[in-house]
Order: C-alpha cells, then structure tokens, then sequence
C-alpha cells in the first residue's frame, strides 16, 4: 500500500462530484459526431466547459480551426492533457440498441468513443488542477483539444508547430474493453493521395487516342498488391480509389485519384515502404501515358511507451480498481455481445494480451496485470508524436462490452451509455493521479525523462509531415484563394 492512498481516495471523490457535467459533454459530442476538422460544435462544448471551470483558452493553435489549449495555475512542472473529438463516417447509429439501426443514413458516429476521449481527458485535467490549488502546489495543468485524429493526425500538424515543446509529462486514454496501462508501439504511416491525369476519349470510336487515368489507379493498385510479399510482416497498406473519373463507361478517364495509407513500426520503415509505393505510382504513369502527382495528406510518428510512467499509472488503477458496473450496464453489454461473431470476440481478447479469462465476460470488472512489457501495436495514432517529444503515458479504459471492435456501430451504440461513462470517470481518475504523481515527484519525472532519451537515442523529434505540406483545413482554405485569384 503506497502512503498517498489516503489522497488517491480524495482525489477518487472530487472526480466523482466533477463527473455529471463532464459526462454530459460526451454525451452532447456524441450527437454533434463530426469529422476531421469540422468539429466546430464539438469545441464549443468543450471551451465552454473548461471556460466555465476557470481554464485560460487560446483557440486555433498551429493555426487549425478546431485546436485550442486551455491552461490553469502557474509555474512548473507543465502537465498536458490530450483530448480528442472527432467521429468517423457511415457510422451513425441509435444509441443504446443492440442492433444497427443509424440515426442519420450514412450519417458519422463515434466509433472509437472519442467523446468520451476528450470529455474524460477535460475531467482528469481539472480535477488535477484543482488537487494542486487545494495543496498550495505550483505547476501548469493544460487541456489540448487536439483535432482531426482520424485520418488527420492532427496531434502531429501541432507538434510540428513546437505546441508541446514545453511540456514535462503528457497524459492521455482511449475507451476500450479493458481497464488496464496501454503500451504499445503504435505504427508510424504516411497518407498520401496519387492522382493522374491522362486525356479523355470515346471509349469505343477512338479509344488508341485516349488515355486512361482509371487505368493507371488500376496498375497502381496491382503493383502494389504484389509489393505485399515483399514487404516487412509488421508492415501495412491500405487504399480507398477516391475518384473513379465518372460513371460513364464509353468514355475513357482522364482523371483518377487513389488514397494510400501506408504503415510501418517505424516512421523510417514507413517512409521507406512509401517510397516503394510512390514507384507503383510512377510505374503506372508509364504504362498508361498519364501524368502522376502525389501529394501527402498527413503522416505520424510511432509511439515511445515510457515504462517508468506506465508503472505508476498500474499502481493507481490497481488501487483505484475497474469501474462498478451494474445489473443495467451488464444486460446492455451482453446483448452488443449477441451481435458479435467468435471472429470479434476472439480478435478482441487476443489484442488485450489473450487473457483466456475474458472471452467469458461481457464487461471488464478487473484491471489487467501488467510487468513493464510492451506489445507491438497494429494501429496509429498521432499520440505517437507527442510521445517523441515529452514523456507520454496512457490507459485504456473499459467502456465497450469485451468482443467490440473498434469502428463499428456496436461501439457507437455503447457511446453515451451509463457503463461508458463509468469506464471514462475510473480512467479520468487514474489520468489524474499519475499526473499530480510526477508534479509531486521530482525523481519519477526525472526517471520517465531519461527513459524518453534512452529510447530516442536523445535525437531531437523530427516530424514526418514535411514542412511545406498545409493541414486540410488550411490546405482547402488555399486552394480556394488560388481558385479566387
């Protein structure tokens, strides 16, 4: 038993007095469900909130829209907390049903429960502010409201800005199906659009004078389909044809565009793996005639786990315990669990350290061991960033029944739900007390500094996203001057 228990008690109270009106956000960001850097009335909801419990704001950081920072006390250590609030698209669904059932047909939904992402992320951040005021202790406490983390890497477009160059220690979460520390290497991508240009021409009359931008996406896409046996097992490629050049078959395609993400353990792997698919690209170019143009939309870093971090936020879930969930939230869970394969529930136990024991639990009332080993990771995130730059420590929290995946209709559904908020209030907690932990201890932030060195071989962050590529939103902001003028 650690001698502060008595004060991880306190604090365990006044986030639960704090927690109504911060689930209330969620809830409230839950039905704005926008997209990468369109979350305009999702930041409302959270600036207000944080306005409201005394935070300084400063919007549009690094120039984005939806970014801002809000900041409370004084002096130092400086504690970031990083909170997300965008949705995905073609999942919106009715929440609380066990079946899919979407509110708005092909309208978005939060798949991956960033609502409650942010609004525990806002809880933890001023419940630690207000630990600190109460004790006489100096120290920054911020809140980062940080857009556009699906498919934008909007952590990474801030980072690239210095936006956390002067922070001590971040702190972050992720809904889940587990309570537990999370450490794992997420992978560093690039997102890149090819787009060709060819000449249109009657498919039929006079197709030898055409030629076709359809069919340079097509011998791309082959290319790079017969990459997949040579490249590293870790790696990953995806893509998504974004422009089929119309629906008219007689006429051959001048303009075709595909969408590329690419993935790699490293950012130097990725950046290698783009390179080969950048080939396929101007392959395809030859062979058909047409002009290629590439333009990287977004990339991000692999995360840096930090073992000395990550061992005291297990120390404070293991004594703060999982979320109480009842008799209402269990029935909930096993009736999303109904609409799940074996396929689902296996890939979830598995991707949680394959704990047999789960697969027989509808909801995760427990914390899962852990010993300072991290597991490699098979998503992104632009968390990893941040990572590279300042000790960085992150927990899951258990708001989905155990088999949900991520990006789905069934983790929409458990999105505003009594359960969901418990797993965001216990991970607020826990978020918490490892922050006001480093604040209070000199030799533990010292510590997860030096392993953050040891890991980075002490090389300055170099972000992925080169310097003259814009952010979308300022991106769109200047093509529509340039069409303007």
């Amino acid at each position: 038993m650690r001698n502060d228990q008595i004060s991880l008690s306190r604090l365990s109270d006044e986030v639960e007095a704090l927690s109504p009106a911060f689930t209330a956000v969620a809830d409230r960001i839950w039905g704005h469900a926008e997209l990468r850097f369109a979350e305009h009335a999702s930041v409302e909801e959270q600036i207000a909130a944080l306005e409201a419990h005394g935070f300084r704001v400063t919007r549009a950081v690094a120039g984005l829209p939806t970014a801002f920072v809000a900041e409370a006390g004084s002096g130092g250590p400086v504690v970031g907390f990083l909170g997300e609030f965008d949705a995905l698209a073609g999942l919106s669904q009715e929440a609380g049903r066990a079946e899919q059932h979407a509110l708005v047909a092909g309208g978005s939904g939060h798949g991956c429960g960033h609502n409650l992402l942010g609004a525990g992320a806002m809880l933890a951040a001023v419940a630690a502010r207000d630990s600190l005021a109460a004790n006489g202790l100096e120290g920054t406490i911020r809140y980062y409201g940080c857009p556009g983390e699906e498919g934008g890497s909007g952590k990474t477009f801030m980072a690239r800005e210095g936006v956390f160059d002067d922070l001590d220690l971040a702190v972050s979460w992720h809904p889940g199906v587990v309570s537990s520390v999370m450490s794992s290497r997420s992978l560093a991508n690039f997102q890149v659009y090819f787009r060709f240009h060819g000449r249109a021409s009657h498919a039929a009359g006079s197709p030898w004078l055409g030629r076709s931008a359809l069919d340079a996406v097509e011998l791309m896409n082959v290319g790079v389909n017969y990459l997949r046996e040579h490249m590293p097992l870790d790696c990953r490629v995806h893509y998504a044809i974004t422009n089929s050049g119309g629906v008219s078959p007689n006429v051959v395609q001048a303009e075709a565009e595909v969408l590329y993400l690419i993935r790699g353990p490293r950012v130097r792997e990725a950046q290698a793996l783009f390179e080969r698919v950048k080939a396929c690209a101007e392959g395809a170019a030859i062979m058909t005639g047409t002009r290629m143009e590439m333009e990287i939309d977004k990339a991000c870093s692999d995360t840096v786990p930090n073992t000395v971090l990550e061992m005291r936020m297990h120390e404070n879930l293991q004594q703060l315990g999982a979320p109480a969930f009842n008799a209402e939230d269990l029935r909930l869970a096993e009736a999303i669990r109904a609409s799940l394969s074996e396929e689902d529930l296996a890939d979830s136990v598995a991707s949680m350290g394959g704990e047999p024991s789960l697969a027989a639990e509808p909801l995760h009332r427990r914390v899962l061991p852990f010993d300072g080993t991290s597991r490699p990771g098979n998503g992104s995130t632009d968390v990893g960033d941040v990572s590279q730059i300042v000790p960085t420590v992150q927990c899951w929290g258990a708001t989905w029944a155990i088999g949900t995946p991520f990006h789905t209709w069934q983790a929409v559904a458990q999105g505003k739900s009594p359960g969901a908020h418990k797993g965001m209030v216990q991970a607020a907690k826990a978020m918490a007390a490892t922050a006001l932990d480093a604040l209070r201890d000199p030799e533990l932030l010292r510590r997860a500094k030096e392993e953050l060195r040891e890991r980075t071989g002490g090389r300055p962050y170099e972000c992925p996203i080169p310097a003259d590529v814009l952010a979308p939103p300022l991106r769109a902001a200047a093509r529509a001057a340039k069409r303007a003028d």
